[in-house]
């Protein structure tokens, strides 16, 4: 089970409560980027975004694999979204169109040999309330991005979850819902899930 959805929108919250109430084990996304790619990106420029986002899909292949031995492990994100983050980078400029080609073909390799997840639970928020949370929690690095980024980047989730036939899917509207404090909103998802999943 992989839980998705924008920045800010309360993905390891649910993941935590989830896998609580069903049992499973929590596998939250490592950060991983030894050669400070992502920094060399932000700083020196967009001939980074293509070794970075290779380097970043191939972290997620391997933890992807490692969460498979886990057994009934639920996720927070996972190779399967990485697309929108090609996508994005591809839409403002940053990718070639060759290195999209090569990425794609990349992903769709690594698929293949991949047992797709049981359900992908994608948290579906508007862009004003994500951005709302995201003010709301203050993380600096957050803040200073411009808000046209987030937006921009909500709309490639928008659009790649709308599209997304790689396994079950199911989308859970959550602008109104807050499953952190409220126990009556907490049970509503972890119904919500257990419907989906015939448990």
């Amino acid at each position: 089970m992989v839980i998705d959805g924008m920045t800010g929108v309360g993905k390891t919250s649910f993941l935590k409560i989830i896998a609580a109430r069903l049992n499973l084990v929590p596998y939250e996304e490592i950060f991983r980027d030894e050669n400070d790619l992502l920094g060399k990106f932000f700083t020196e420029g967009k001939e980074w975004c293509f070794p970075m986002q290779i380097s970043f899909l191939n972290n997620r292949f391997v933890q992807y694999k490692e969460a498979l031995k886990l057994g009934k492990v639920i996720m927070d994100r996972s190779i399967y979204s990485d697309p929108i983050f090609a996508s994005f980078y591809y839409k403002s400029g940053d990718f070639k169109p060759e290195e999209y080609y090569v990425y794609k073909s990349l992903f769709n390799n690594l698929i293949e040999s991949l047992k797709p997840p049981s359900i992908v639970i994608y948290l579906n928020v508007s862009a004003e309330e994500a951005m709302r949370r995201i003010k709301k929690r203050g993380r600096p690095d957050e803040l200073m991005v411009a808000e046209s980024y987030w937006r921009a980047l909500h709309q490639e989730y928008s659009d790649y979850y709308q599209n997304y036939r790689l396994s079950p899917l199911l989308t859970i509207d959550v602008d109104s819902l807050d499953f952190v404090n409220n126990l009556k909103d907490q049970e509503f998802i972890v119904s919500t899930v257990l419907n989906a999943i015939n448990l």
